[in-house]
């Protein structure tokens, strides 16, 4: 797993690169919230870029991962890893521009939902599988991108939409070829740039304190649901049944 950090002109490139579509580990999340903070805190950094080589934007946490370790410890980290993440976008002290390209599943939403600036590939879908694996959260960050009933329906039947739905409701920015996605996340990074590094840093400050809702405390809220769900037995047995590459028997 990959994850790189390079800075040029005021803007911060991170790029995630973990075949084979950019599930992140554990240890992964964790990496990815220090390098985000890290970012944000250089004084000569004036916004973030924040994009993903290979398969897809980002497809949550590793499921095979979990499942291959012996009692809570993934779980219990991958919810943390996962927190501290968005939490580090979010808190970025500057603007952080997500380029989202395939797909952006689970814990991809919950990045891209805390980041300021979304651009996107054509075709890239954006989804919630998590009661497909017995799970729930990041829709208090799908929330953010959907109206509020649509949230609802992608959280309950885990299907993902087109993101030309959310350049219609105007949640992305631009919705460009692929091979055109990295330069019109820069595109927007360069223009942020060109403002007082001082003004951006409180602008975000000032934004993210008018927020109707604490991202970080709604989120926390829901993940406490899924550690409910692991004590029935129904998320292990959901795991399993993806990793397997089987269909999930459900007693409830």
């Amino acid at each position: 797993m990959t994850i790189t950090l390079s800075s040029s002109d005021g803007i911060a490139e991170i790029v995630m690169d973990n075949p084979p579509v950019n599930a992140l580990t554990v240890a992964g999340w964790y990496e990815l919230a220090d390098v985000v903070t890290q970012a944000g805190r250089d004084p000569q950094v004036g916004a973030v870029v924040l994009r993903a080589e290979g398969k897809g934007f980002n497809a949550g946490v590793d499921i095979k991962e979990m499942q291959s370790t012996e009692g809570f410890d993934a779980l219990v980290g991958a919810n943390r890893g996962c927190y501290a993440a968005f939490k580090a976008v979010y808190e970025c002290e500057v603007p952080v521009i997500a380029a989202v390209h395939d797909f952006c599943l689970g814990g991809g939403i919950g990045l891209v939902g805390n980041a300021d600036v979304i651009v996107a590939a054509e075709g890239t879908r954006f989804g919630l599988p998590e009661v497909n694996q017995g799970a729930l959260g990041a829709a208090t960050h799908l929330a953010r991108l959907v109206p509020q009933h649509r949230m609802r329906e992608m959280v309950y039947t885990a299907e993902p939409i087109d993101v030309s739905l959310l350049a219609a409701w105007g949640s992305v920015s631009r919705v460009v070829p692929k091979d055109e996605l990295r330069s019109a996340a820069f595109e927007i990074a360069e223009k942020i740039c060109t403002k007082s590094r001082s003004v951006i840093r409180r602008a975000k400050e000032s934004l993210n304190g008018i927020d109707p809702v604490d991202v970080n405390r709604s989120y926390r809220f829901e993940q406490g649901f899924t550690f409910e769900l692991n004590l029935t037995g129904v998320s292990d047995e959901a795991r399993d049944a993806f990793v397997e590459k089987r269909d999930a028997d459900y007693s409830s």
